[in-house]
């Protein structure tokens, strides 16, 4: 770590508080900035390095043709905030939202989208932000009979759709968006590993890790290895344990900006009393 230790706590606020940390920030150039002005304004040294870009899905008619019998659905189900700015922006330019379609969200920065939009979740996890905890809520379980529209990216976990034709419900999936792994030049990333220059890295996805874990390189790998964590979810916490990460990981209870900075304090604090 690139700071000096002593016992200034990591408070979010402190101009002070990351003052000398390098801290690696891997989301999609279109929405990093707030989150990289939040480490700024704490004194951190920014490294953006995006490791997913937010493509068109693969076949648009398919998604328009669902948004064209939207009033058809009992609950639409948001698995990101991407398919919230895609669907919405869509959806909301040709007429208003259809009462009768309620709103579910997997995550906070999913809820607040579509509160940017107007249109709050009906159905949210208060803990724990993935599908496991989206199907737990009541209004998830007697959906016998009801039709259901998940749209998500490309690919994604099978679990919430298995899990609600398993409960009875009519599920169709809709491609708001695809996922793709940018074509980044590592060289100066690279740079920064061997200078010390990263102290911890943020990621948000599973498959943002994935992509980081494949883009670095073998030689990149070692030093990624080695490097702290701050995760969105326990799942990528899982994913780091799988590729072999070997420090510490702070798991953030969800990806949102506010979040995931309030966990890259507390691993700073961490590291400071470790190194102390």
């Amino acid at each position: 770590m690139t700071a000096s230790a002593d016992d200034h706590r990591a408070e979010p606020g402190d101009p002070e508080a990351l003052a000398g940390l390098g801290i690696l920030v891997t989301r999609p150039a279109a929405q990093a900035e707030p989150f990289c002005a939040g480490l700024a304004a704490a004194g951190a040294h920014v490294i953006r390095f995006p490791v997913l870009e937010i493509l068109a899905p693969s076949d648009p008619t398919n998604l328009r043709a669902v948004l064209e019998r939207l009033d058809t659905f009992d609950i639409a189900v948001f698995i990101s905030p991407n398919a919230v700015q895609r669907v919405l922006n869509l959806a909301l330019a040709e007429h208003d939202w259809p009462a009768g379609t309620r709103i579910a969200a997997i995550g906070n920065r999913t809820a607040q989208e579509l509160k940017s939009f107007g249109r709050p979740a009906d159905i949210l996890p208060p803990r724990r932000f993935d599908s496991e905890a989206l199907l737990a809520q009541e209004a998830m379980q007697d959906v016998a009979g009801k039709r259901v529209v998940i749209f998500r990216g490309d690919g994604g976990r099978e679990l919430l759709g298995d899990t609600l034709k398993a409960r009875g419900a009519e599920v169709t999936f809709a491609e708001a968006y695809r996922r793709g792994r940018p074509e980044g030049d590592t060289g100066e990333l690279m740079y920064a590993f061997s200078r010390g220059q990263i102290d911890i890295i943020t990621i948000t996805s599973g498959e943002g890790l994935r992509n980081l874990y494949e883009m670095v390189g073998k030689l990149g790998r070692m030093w990624l290895r080695k490097t702290p964590l701050v995760v969105g979810s326990p799942r990528i916490a899982e994913i780091a344990q799988e590729l072999g990460f070997k420090s510490a990981v702070e798991t953030a209870e969800d990806p949102t900006d506010a979040t995931m900075l309030a966990a890259v304090h507390r691993l700073a604090d961490q590291l400071r009393s470790e190194r102390a």
